[in-house]
Order: C-alpha cells, then structure tokens, then sequence
C-alpha cells in the first residue's frame, strides 16, 4: 500500500488527542480558578466589602456580612472595689537577722550548732584556738602586774611626801604612772570582755568562744570544725528570727500612687492554699528596684509556728475601696502585646481602637480605670472580627 494512503488516519490521531489535550487543560483551569470564580460570582461581594478603613476608623458599610455579628452597648459605671493582685515572696525581717562573725583569727575546734538549729542570744555557737586571744590575756596579765607595782609605788610616795622625804614632784610622778597603768589594766580587760573572754578563765581553757548576737534558726552555716579562720569579716554562720517575717511584693510604676501605708492587705501562700492571712502594708519602699523597675511594699506576720518559711512564694490581694469605675464584659478586650484596647463606636457602625487600662477582672466583668468614659459605645462582641 502506497505510504500516502496512511495519511488520513494519521490526522484524526492527532485531532483526538489534541481535542483530549485541550479538554485537560481545561478542567485545569476550571479546578484551579474556575470554582473560585463561580463563588465569588455567586456571593456577589469581596472581603473589602465587609469594612473599610477611614484613616484611624473602620466603617462597616450597609449590607456587610459583619453587622449581623457584632455587638454595640453603652459603657456603664458601677461602684466596684478594685483588687490588686501582686506577686510576692516571704523574707526575713533584716533587723532580725545577723552574720555570726569570729573577732579574732584561729582554728574552729568545735561547732555547737548544726544548720536549722534555733538558738537563744548569747548561746555558745562555735569555739576557737585563737593565738591572739592568747596573746590578749598576755596584755593583760602585764597590764595588771603594772598596775599593782604603781599602785605600791604610789602608796609609797603618799607616806614619804607625808614625812617629808619625798617631794612633791616625786609624787606628782607617782600619780601620773599610776593613772596610766590603771587606763591600760582597764583598756586589757575591756578588750577581754568584748571577745567574750574571761579574764579569770586558766590558761587551759583560755578558748575564744563565739556565741549568737541574736536569738532566731541557724539559716546558714559556712564552716566545720577543724577550718582555719583567717577572715574576721567572713560570717561563720547566719542567724534569722522567724518569729515575726516580711511578706515582701512588687508594685509596678503605674500601681504605687493607689497604694498607702496601713493599708489592708490579704495573703495568700502556694504551700498552704487555704491558708489566707490578713495584715496591713508595713511600709512602700521610697527606692525603685533597679533590675524589675518595681517597688517593693512589706507587710509583716507573726510567725510563731514557724510555718512561713523565707523564699516561700505567695500572692498579696490589695483593697483600694470602693469607687466608681467603668465594667466592660471581658469579651470587649483585644489583646495586641502588651497593650490592651477595645473598639468604641463614634458613630452609627463607626469604629476606634481605644488603649484602656483595666484594672480588675472579676468573672466575665472587667472594670477599666481609664479609655472609656461612661455611657460611650463599646463593641462587645465581635470585636475580634476587626482586630488587624
């Protein structure tokens, strides 16, 4: 058969799969842009039709889809009695605590005391071999042996003066010898008395013995027996009373002017839950903390169980009295970083951001200190919606 003859049977190949081609290719596009189109045709409007901003406002328009979901009531003032809510943390009273110091150098040969031992005032805590306490007695030893012979001499000069073998001036020179050596004997034992020494103790229990400045628990405990103290400005040990502690919390800036000394404050601890302490603000520190830019206020507890423990963590709830504030439902806040606002109607489905700052959250209600005055209107519900 003549090559020719396949020619017509070659071009319908070719106009089928072509006519299949081209179909492909159009339900390509139909799945992709097709459906999408038809949509957009069927609802008639676009995402831009449902608001529209004006500069600072967002309008929506009649007809958006938006107005049957959203929410507009007038801002309303109630009297509420705004709690503030302060992280805190239980600490030692300053005053009641002290650093247990060596007065002088030496070895510790024993430790009366072990960490978290409570101790009286002036209870023996530590004793020390001290080379300068040995060398203390021996300053006095010869102080007194100094006074003595004056005081002899002194006696001598008044009889012979008295009988006229002696002069004056001898005896001006007695007096004077003894008036120093009587400042000396009296420098020597006061120096024994402020080392806790006794000038009569013998020489085999001439021991410096440390003993607590301040009754309280043995909260630290840097040494051991057998240690060479060479620092007499490196404490030994720590001694707090826990008898009475601080409760200590931070304030941000914004918070200080509302709070007062002996104001209410109500305590609550995360090792006893169900536990509530009720005190008064002991005092607001008149310093900013430089690192949390915070200011500190202390209220103080009796702690006769012992039971506040220092490092403990707890939540103080502050009461500022009653007052009129706005209420918002919580539903009306937007949170954008560390801002919080709310959108107020200035006209019929006319809409601003307005920063506010609430203060107090109690339930669904939120009372605002300041943004909203009374009887503006807010979008409360919704709101969401036309956050960008």
């Amino acid at each position: 058969m003549p090559i020719h003859d396949h020619e017509p049977n070659l071009r319908g190949a070719a106009f089928l799969w072509g006519g299949i081609g081209l179909g492909l290719l159009l339900l390509v596009v139909l799945l992709t842009h097709g459906f999408g189109l038809l949509n957009r045709a069927d609802k008639g409007s676009s995402s831009a039709d449902l608001m529209v901003r004006q500069g600072d406002k967002i309008v929506v328009p009649e007809g958006s889809a938006l107005r049957s979901r959203l929410n507009v009531v007038a801002a309303a003032a109630q009297a509420v009695d705004p709690k503030l809510l302060l992280p805190a943390i239980v600490e030692s009273d300053p005053a009641r605590t002290a650093a247990v110091l060596a007065p002088l150098s030496g070895r510790l040969i024993a430790l009366k005391v072990a960490l978290g031992d409570r101790v009286s005032r002036g209870q023996v805590v530590a004793i020390i071999d001290s080379p300068d306490l040995a060398q203390a007695y021996t300053d006095n030893e010869k102080a007194g042996d100094a006074f003595k012979l004056n005081q002899k001499n002194l006696e001598r000069q008044e009889a012979q003066n008295k009988l006229g073998v002696a002069s004056d001036r001898d005896l001006d020179q007695a007096k004077s010898d003894h008036a120093q050596a009587a400042a000396e004997y009296a420098r020597t034992q006061a120096h024994l008395k402020t080392l806790g020494a006794s000038a009569d103790a013998t020489p085999a229990s001439r021991r410096l013995s440390v003993t607590a400045p301040v009754g309280g628990s043995v909260t630290a405990l840097n040494v051991a027996p057998g240690n060479m103290i060479n620092d007499p400005t490196q404490p030994l040990m720590t001694i707090a009373d826990l008898s009475t502690i601080w409760v200590t919390a931070m304030v941000i800036r914004g918070d200080i002017a509302g709070i007062t000394k002996d104001q209410d404050a109500q305590v609550t601890l995360a090792s006893y839950p169900e536990r509530v302490l009720r005190g008064k603000v002991l005092f607001l520190s008149d310093v900013i903390d430089s690192d949390s830019h915070r200011g500190k206020i202390r209220i103080a507890f009796a702690n006769r169980d012992y039971a506040l423990k220092p490092n403990m963590f707890a939540t103080v709830v502050l009461s500022g009295g009653a007052r009129s504030l706005v209420v918002l439902p919580s539903s009306a806040l937007l949170m954008n970083n560390d801002r919080t606002s709310v959108f107020v109607a200035t006209a019929p489905w006319t809409f601003e951001r307005r920063n506010v700052d609430a203060q107090l959250e109690e339930g669904s209600s939120v009372a605002i200190r300041s943004g909203v005055s009374a009887g503006e209107q807010v979008l409360v519900k919704g709101a969401v919606l036309l956050n960008d």
